[in-house]
């Protein structure tokens, strides 16, 4: 059954079809991985085994009774712990909401299991995920899988650990700015960040109203591109009158004509930040492999990057600091030390004003629509993840002029926050130290597919996915 952990969905699901495996004994493949490896990796925050073998059962009876399971039918997935499943604890890595204990389900958690997804438990994240590196007061901290000195990024990072080391099939992760792109490729295995609405985020904490629809988004994790489809299509299942930015968007299919000469675009920002030699190396190899496989791929420069950046700061720093301020007032020893940092450096900046605010969303769309007409002739970009690969745990900070500080060193995600495009990580590379490298791909608004179908062609062109040393 070890072999079985790391089967891909679609691998999965005509093994269950021949009867090779059992839904049963998958789950209970899983159950066990985690009971392995939560002392050394800390991914998971809650575990409910017995429901999940009672699903399996029920999957079970139904191939033997021939019915269909669905297109995620028996597959174990987890959840991000800041996203309400009904009984669970849903905390979001805080001790203020140690006790939450959600009623009902969050629209994608409903959407998965009606697509016969079996749900493991959920993962760490950082206090109220605003920190690249998975750590709390609460459940403390979420190490690497590829190695347990480093961290598993933040805020999905237990999401990352447990789909990389063979604890989960896939899960549910969120982006505020890079939060799924960052943990993917700390760990090696792969993260879409969707565009906002193409997948409800009703249930999700913090919530996404407002302003901060654009910039955090829910979307899935998987170890394989392949894997992260077969999940879009089953998330992505129309509006949610709990998601104002939900759309009817319909999932299509790509098809291999549309890829034929398609442009591609190397982003080559220098305000982006300078990589580390390593990851220079694996932009590189992904660029080569891109036009090896007939894309027409060449320079771009993005007008308009510099200003995307200071707004995401505006509302992921000072405006986000303040509501955390006035929920937390009066308990603020309960907080973190990262989430303490994180509001003693952003709350030190002017005050947010109704004018600056008001300014501020008109920017952004400003900056968006500038950013899409640069693009209409280029629908996919490429870029790193992030200037290094995973650091040590404790190493990642906001302070300015730290070697990993969150802001200089994740700016090839932030942007896309701001913006609302959508972004997908993929494995393509090792550090000297043995630590993977992603690359990130960027595609149009409400344009996945076609994102998910480069990003297919170029994971067959690299080849199958590693697992880690663990």
């Amino acid at each position: 059954m070890r072999a079985a952990i790391y089967f891909a969905i679609a691998e999965t699901l005509e093994k269950f079809r021949k009867k090779e495996i059992s839904p049963v004994e998958l789950v209970r493949a899983h159950l066990n991985r985690i009971r392995e490896l939560q002392p050394k990796l800390n991914a998971f925050v809650h575990l409910d085994g017995e429901s999940a073998l009672a699903r399996a059962q029920q999957a079970e009876a139904k191939l033997l009774r021939g019915e269909p399971l669905g297109t995620l039918g028996g597959i174990p997935l987890s959840i991000k712990s800041n996203i309400d499943v009904a009984g669970w604890p849903c905390p979001a890595g805080s001790l203020l909401r140690k006790d939450y204990v959600p009623a009902t389900d969050a629209v994608v958690v409903s959407r998965l299991e009606a697509a016969g997804a079996i749900l493991l438990g959920n993962s760490n994240v950082p206090e109220y995920l605003m920190a690249y590196e998975t750590d709390n007061c609460l459940s403390g901290k979420t190490s690497n899988p590829w190695n347990l000195n480093y961290s598993a990024g933040g805020s999905s990072g237990g999401e990352a650990a447990a789909i990389a080391s063979g604890c989960s099939m896939g899960g549910v992760g969120s982006d505020g700015g890079g939060s799924i792109r960052t943990p993917a490729h700390f760990s090696g295995i792969c993260g879409l960040k969707p565009t906002p609405g193409r997948i409800a985020a009703g249930g999700h904490f913090p919530p996404g109203a407002g302003a901060f629809g654009w910039i955090g988004v829910v979307g899935p994790m998987a170890r394989t591109v392949a894997d992260l489809r077969a999940m879009f299509h089953a998330m992505a299942g129309g509006p949610d009158a709990g998601d104002a930015l939900s759309s009817p968007v319909p999932v299509r299919e790509i098809l291999p004509d549309v890829l034929q000469d398609l442009r591609i675009g190397v982003l080559e920002n220098a305000e982006l930040g300078r990589a580390t030699p390593e990851t220079i190396s694996a932009a590189r190899g992904g660029v080569q492999t891109l036009a090896g496989l007939g894309y027409r791929v060449e320079p771009i420069t993005l007008k308009g990057l510099d200003r995307a950046l200071e707004l995401w700061w505006f509302f992921f720093g000072p405006v986000i600091a303040g509501l955390i301020q006035e929920s937390a007032q009066g308990q603020e020893t309960l907080l973190s030390p990262m989430l303490r940092e994180y509001l003693q450096i952003t709350l030190s900046e002017p005050a947010v004003t109704l004018k600056s605010f008001m300014e501020a969303c008109a920017a952004r769309d400003h900056v968006r629509a500038d950013i899409l007409r640069q693009m209409r002739d280029v629908p996919i970009l490429i870029s790193p993840v992030s200037t290094a690969p995973a650091f040590r745990h404790g190493e990642g900070t906001y302070r300015t002029g730290d070697p990993h500080n969150y802001r200089d060193t994740m700016k090839y995600c932030q942007w896309l926050n701001l913006a609302g495009f959508p972004g997908l990580s993929i494995p393509f590379g090792r550090s000297p130290e043995g630590l993977p490298i992603n690359l990130q791909l960027i595609g149009r608004p409400h344009e996945e597919e076609l994102l998910l179908a480069v990003g297919e062609s170029l994971e067959r062109a690299r080849g199958p996915w590693q697992a880690p040393p663990i």
